[in-house]
């Protein structure tokens, strides 16, 4: 029997000192700098790791702080427990996640945070919840279950005076076969496909022009940029060695040096 009594620590935040003058728990301070971890730890989850994210004064002044900080802590939650938390319990918990961080409100926070962050960074967050997702669908396909992703979790648009621009990611594991006139046998092959990123862009100039008696809207596609990133393959041992993904990945070592 599991006694559900014991505490397991999957993560510990940086070490802060809250401010003794302030009658809140949390201040502005301690907000801003907890906000900062939580994005650094989810961006280390990344195959390709950049440089620190440091505190600007744009953090103090983003709109919806809270909700912010929500959706980043809500992120890294998911993705830890995808990586640290025990298979028997696991389960239930990343579903109620997956739902929070595809709601359309988390949709709509998620733009603020790409903002926040930069584009650079934006890639960098996306491929560390996209590596988490594949190790999911890969764990949950060894044991003969299947995972249905919702697509507003790798996508967003903007909309700007003239532009029309959506943003794409989505891990090719997770993307439905339209047609296939034969399966794939290769289990290296397959590997290598199912730890890729799709990335795309696609952007649109759009004119409006009142007239007597309708609104005529004009849009033509300026570019459209696709692109497949793979997963770095010393990067994939490196979290989550409790899941089955990774005797996967050793057996197609194996094969591939016999």
């Amino acid at each position: 029997m599991y006694n559900y009594n014991l505490s397991i620590s999957l993560w510990t935040s940086k070490s802060f000192k809250p401010n003794p003058k302030s009658t809140k728990l949390l201040d502005e301070e301690t907000i801003a700098n907890l906000l900062i971890n939580f994005i650094e730890d989810v961006l280390n989850y990344s195959p390709n790791k950049n440089a620190s994210l440091h505190k600007q004064s744009k953090i103090d002044s983003v709109t919806n702080l809270k909700d912010v900080f929500n959706f980043s802590f809500l992120t890294l939650t998911f993705v830890i427990c995808i990586y640290e938390a025990p298979a028997d319990l696991r389960s239930a918990c990343l579903i109620t996640l997956k739902n929070q961080l595809s709601c359309p409100r988390s949709r709509e926070v998620s733009k603020l945070l790409t903002r926040l962050i930069g584009s650079n960074r934006e890639e960098q967050w996306m491929r560390s919840i996209n590596l988490a997702i594949t190790n999911w669908i890969v764990e949950l396909q060894a044991a003969n279950q299947t995972l249905r992703t919702p697509s507003p979790l790798f996508s967003y648009e903007r909309s700007t005076f003239g532009l029309w621009k959506v943003q794409l990611y989505c891990p090719v594991i997770a993307m439905e076969t339209e047609n296939s006139s034969s399966p794939l046998s290769d289990e290296r092959l397959l590997f290598s496909l199912n730890y890729h990123q799709v990335e795309g862009v696609i952007q649109l100039n759009y004119q409006v022009m009142i007239r007597e008696k309708w609104i005529e809207v004009i849009v033509n596609t300026d570019n459209v940029r696709y692109s497949t990133m793979i997963f770095s393959p010393q990067n994939l041992s490196l979290h989550g060695s409790r899941t089955a993904q990774y005797d996967f990945f050793h057996q197609i070592l194996r094969k591939s040096t016999q």
